[in-house]
């Protein structure tokens, strides 16, 4: 078998635990991957978890017990995050974005890759802590965005529908109260999506008043399940009165100016960045 240098050994294995996050990986495998002893091994480990560190860049957790390992949980510098905060903002405020009815046009944004990726990192570190099962969202352009926290928090994403489709089975639906119009409106669950007694988070792309979380936390009511926390992208503060206390957004909407321009800034879990 091939020898492989230190340099090649640490670049795999940092490749192998980015690539997998939150998955607990067996010292074995890369004793078996990289034809090396576990001493070996456990020494390029620290490297890796040393650079991550340094960098801001997310952390490597050593697993004890028979099934252990080490894993890669995300992780993101307050100074980065404060800069694609920024830098979003100012996509947001060009004015040929309002569009009529004074919405945001931000199709382009929620399918964006890098943004959608950076955006989704800064999501799932606020929530790495929390041992969740499910990201759960609800079927808009904030699929993207959910995925990606699913993705960087190694866990499956469920999507919750409007209403409920003949390849989903048997499903459970609620009716709910939009915050911002004070509508009925309906959404629905598949009974084979969560399995009951579930730790979740809701991700969205946009929040106006908190109707649609509301919504999401009486739905998970239905399995037994519990919302442990609620992220969005994109926080309208000018609605005033939300249905909801406990969320973190990543930028805050603040309305449309006189001139014409949406007034946007980071969110306050920026503020000591």
């Amino acid at each position: 078998m091939n020898k492989y240098s230190r340099n090649q050994r640490v670049t795999g294995i940092t490749k192998i635990l980015t690539e997998n996050p939150n998955k607990i990986i067996n010292l074995n495998n890369f004793t078996e991957l990289f034809n090396a002893a576990k001493s070996t091994i456990s020494e390029d480990i620290v490297i890796v978890r040393e650079t991550l560190s340094e960098l801001s860049m997310g952390r490597v957790e050593t697993v004890a017990g028979a099934a252990g390992g080490v894993r890669y949980v995300c992780g993101i510098s307050k100074m980065e995050s404060r800069i694609f905060a920024d830098e979003l903002c100012e996509i947001l405020r060009q004015k040929d974005r309002i569009i009529p009815g004074n919405f945001i046009y931000m199709t382009d944004i929620m399918y964006n890759p890098e943004i959608v990726h950076k955006a989704g990192v800064i999501l799932a570190s606020a929530f790495s802590e929390l041992h969740i099962d499910y990201v759960v969202t609800v079927e808009t352009k904030g699929i993207p965005l959910a995925y990606e926290v699913a993705k960087m928090l190694g866990v499956q994403l469920v999507i919750v529908r409007r209403d409920p489709k003949v390849t989903e089975g048997s499903t459970v639906s609620i009716n709910y109260v939009s915050g911002s119009s004070n509508r009925i409106q309906t959404m629905s669950l598949s009974r084979k999506s969560i399995k009951k007694g579930s730790k979740c988070i809701f991700i969205d792309d946009f929040m106006k008043a908190g109707g649609t979380a509301r919504g999401i936390i009486d739905l998970l009511k239905e399995f037994e399940s519990e919302l442990l926390g609620i992220g969005v992208l994109i926080d309208n503060v000018e609605s005033g009165h939300k249905l909801i206390d406990e969320y973190i957004s990543i930028i805050q909407f603040k309305g449309i100016s006189e001139e014409g321009k949406s007034e946007l800034t980071p969110s306050k879990i920026f503020e000591k960045a």
